[in-house]
């Protein structure tokens, strides 16, 4: 039997697969059944300063009406000053998860403000959680704000949560910088415990028959893993810190590519969303079978094993890689039409 575990931040994994924040851990029942499911760790879904601080405004006029509104789940953290309503119910799904699951529950924050960024690091790690993974996404910042202030905060909240929390603290990250391998090094050089790529946005379309602006979020497909892919093989031989492989994750096979590019865990939420969380069994037993078929006695002897490896003329060698990619996709389109 192929050895699954794997090392992800200092933390033990029975394997490396990761359900990654989805609306499947907003409950203790729904990390339970994730944990239940065989993956090796559970990342919570995200808590939004922004959501914490509109339900604390409900909460208020509700108050004002004379009406009680605190769920008996609220009682968990209410002698902590400062943590609205919101804060508190993520807290105590959290606190009451972590121990009654045998695998690592790490908690996903997505602050706004300095002071929220720090206090609500510092209470999900009191509430249990093993690690604690920062989802810096924010809306596009306006024309007249520069890459590098988006990387500067970015590097800054890195460095105040750091501050704050003694446990692992990894940075979700997005493909969409000016240069996605030198933010990576800067925050690796700022404390980053590992990086995720890559994190999945909120895209507005328009319907021109209600003339309006909609929001939606669609599942990923395997094609999307490719840029991933990429990014975490570039990384994995310049970085010591560890990497997630996030988006496009569909087969065993899917799980396969991105640890032969370095990946650490590969994290997974739209396959669980898509075909129920017996699926996570099904990933883990497509990694097996091949890792049977090509030799594979562990994870780790196949990590990284076609990683690009650091030197000079990098550049070049993808530059080299990206003509023949040309040369054979021309080659193959000539033919009879």
């Amino acid at each position: 039997m192929a050895d699954l575990s794997t090392n992800y931040m200092g933390l033990f994994l029975r394997n490396p697969l990761v359900a990654s924040a989805s609306p499947l851990s907003h409950t203790v029942d729904g990390v339970r059944r994730l944990a239940d499911a065989g993956v090796g760790a559970v990342v919570m879904h995200s808590l939004f300063e922004e959501e914490v601080f509109a339900e604390a405004e409900r909460q208020a006029e509700l108050a004002e009406a004379g009406s009680e509104s605190f769920a008996e789940s609220l009682s968990y953290f209410t002698d902590v000053p400062g943590v609205e309503a919101g804060g508190r119910r993520y807290l105590s799904v959290l606190e009451r998860a972590a121990p009654v699951v045998d695998v690592p529950v790490i908690a996903s924050l997505n602050g706004t403000t300095p002071k929220g960024w720090t206090r609500y690091a510092h209470q999900m790690e009191s509430a249990g959680a093993s690690a604690i993974e920062l989802n810096v996404y924010s809306s596009p910042p306006g024309a007249d704000t520069s890459g590098r202030e988006v990387e500067e905060r970015h590097v800054e909240v890195l460095a105040l949560v750091k501050s704050a929390v003694s446990v692992p603290v990894a940075v979700k990250l997005s493909p969409y910088y000016s240069s996605v391998g030198e933010v990576a090094l800067r925050l690796a050089e700022a404390g980053a415990d590992a990086l995720v790529l890559f994190n999945r946005f909120l895209h507005s379309d328009i319907d021109p028959e209600a003339l309006e602006v909609v929001a939606g979020l669609g599942l990923s497909s395997p094609s999307e893993g490719r840029l991933a892919r990429t990014w975490v093989a570039l990384l994995r031989q310049r970085l010591d810190i560890g990497l997630a492989a996030s988006t496009g994750v569909e087969s065993g096979d899917d799980v396969a590519k991105y640890l032969l590019a370095g990946a650490d865990v590969v994290m997974t939420a739209s396959a669980l969303l898509r075909h129920g969380l017996g699926h996570a069994e099904i990933l883990l037993d497509g990694l097996r079978d091949w890792m049977g078929r090509k030799g594979f006695a562990s994870v780790s002897r196949l990590r990284g094993l076609l990683s690009v490896p650091p030197g000079p003329d990098q550049a070049g060698e993808e530059r080299a890689g990206y003509v023949a990619a040309l040369r054979a996709a021309n080659a193959n389109l000539v033919g009879p039409w």
